[in-house]
């Protein structure tokens, strides 16, 4: 009677070693997006720019951090606020995890967006965000392009009354620099703040 229960009891203890790594495997499975998954793409995010505190940065700077990266302007009428403000609520969602997201507004605009006028305008939907800019519309080219994304000017009633044509999506990166997912402008915030999290949790 005993060498049975005791065989019960191995039985029982293995049932639980086994379901618990079970469940581990599942919580370290594959991301499941429910954005545009690019992960192994050829995308790549390659740049030497300066950020608002005027601090020479590469994708390396931000190693160790998940990065949301939008392309816009600060004359922007409507996608870059709109955006901007989505990317505020998704790090709000994620509470504690949130610290880990960093939010990149790369300036596609250098004539107008001046450093003075970025620190004025990015921060205001969340003192975390920062900003890339370049001196030039030259310097932003390998980024641009290692993108594809789209940037160009649409000209105005005067030289200096102009828009930007640019890509309106966002890019996040994991934790290694790597493309992950592509979030297209406007989009709900449950499934990004949900696609976010699993690259926060390493998937």
């Amino acid at each position: 009677m005993r060498s049975v229960f005791k065989q019960f009891q191995q039985l029982k203890t293995w049932w639980v070693v086994g379901a618990v790594a079970l469940l581990t495997a599942c919580n370290m499975g594959p991301a499941s997006f429910t954005n545009t998954d690019i992960t192994g793409s050829s995308l790549v995010a390659n740049f030497k720019l300066k950020d608002l505190s005027g601090t020479e940065r590469t994708m390396e700077s931000y190693k160790g951090k998940v990065v949301a990266m939008f392309f816009g302007y600060t004359h922007c009428p409507d996608v870059c606020p709109i955006t901007m403000q989505q990317w505020s609520e998704v790090k709000a969602k994620l509470g504690e995890k949130g610290d880990n997201l960093q939010v990149l507004f790369v300036s596609v605009d250098p004539e107008r967006d001046t450093p003075e006028l970025l620190k004025k305008y990015v921060p205001q939907f969340d003192p975390s965000f920062d900003a890339l800019t370049a001196e030039s519309s030259e310097e932003l080219k390998p980024l641009l392009a290692g993108l594809r994304v789209f940037a160009g000017k649409v000209e105005g009633s005067t030289p200096e009354n102009y828009l930007m044509d640019h890509t309106s999506a966002s890019y996040v990166f994991d934790q290694q620099g790597r493309a992950r997912l592509l979030v297209r402008h406007n989009a709900d915030s449950a499934p990004v703040v949900s696609d976010v999290a699993q690259i926060l949790d390493g998937k």
